[in-house]
């Protein structure tokens, strides 16, 4: 039989290096928090299951040789990354196409949580710097005697669900703060932030040329 995870010493040694990175701030977590923020508890739970089945497809393709394609293609990697970074600035215009009144009474996302899954999903599948990320980290702790593709996966898998849980603590911590947002979010600031948050987002995933992590 296969073996499905690497030898203990190498698992405890990712699990570590994976909380690690998932703690660090980047691109999804600030897309969470801003969700939580703009929208509440709910909105961040259902954009972190989103952001994680997109990280988890692309864990799988990159056990599949996704990532060795974006790493020899410069243009199927530029046209996955431009594809992101032009859906989050979609974003942003959409949350500042909403009405003040809208934003106010909190219909903005709030009453769609599966169009907010759709999003994170999205955002982070149409991320190709994940596979990358993936592709680079894994093969680190995996064991030359075991099946390749299988431990990518399983080890993909435990990335993903690490990252879950983190995601989930920053949407806890976030929801705390979010009632100090209520007079901003009623004055209209609050789709500015959000707007802003989500452009800015999508012109640094399209400037940034670095392959790096999530």
């Amino acid at each position: 039989m296969d073996q499905l995870f690497p030898s203990w010493p190498l698992m405890a040694a990712f699990v570590i290096a994976s909380l690690v990175l998932a703690l660090t701030p980047g691109p999804a977590v600030i897309y969470i928090i801003t969700r939580t923020l703009a929208q509440g508890r709910r909105a961040g739970l259902a954009s972190v299951i989103g952001v994680a089945l997109g990280n988890l497809g692309n864990a799988v393709g990159a056990a599949i040789g996704l990532a060795a394609l974006f790493a020899v293609s410069s243009l199927a990697f530029t046209v996955v990354k431009y594809a992101g970074a032009a859906y989050l600035v979609y974003l942003g215009i959409r949350a500042l196409r909403t009405s003040a009144d809208d934003t106010a009474q909190g219909s903005f996302g709030s009453a769609n949580r599966a169009r907010i899954f759709r999003d994170g999903f999205l955002v982070a599948l149409l991320n190709p710097k994940t596979a990358i990320f993936f592709a680079a980290f894994l093969p680190q702790f995996m064991d030359p005697a075991g099946s390749a593709i299988l431990q990518s996966m399983s080890l993909g898998v435990v990335f993903v669900l690490i990252a879950l849980v983190t995601d989930c603590a920053y949407v806890l911590a976030a929801s705390t703060i979010a009632p100090l947002l209520v007079r901003m979010r009623g004055a209209g600031v609050g789709r500015y932030v959000t707007a802003g948050t989500f452009i800015g987002l999508g012109i640094f995933t399209a400037m940034s040329g670095g392959r790096g992590n999530k």
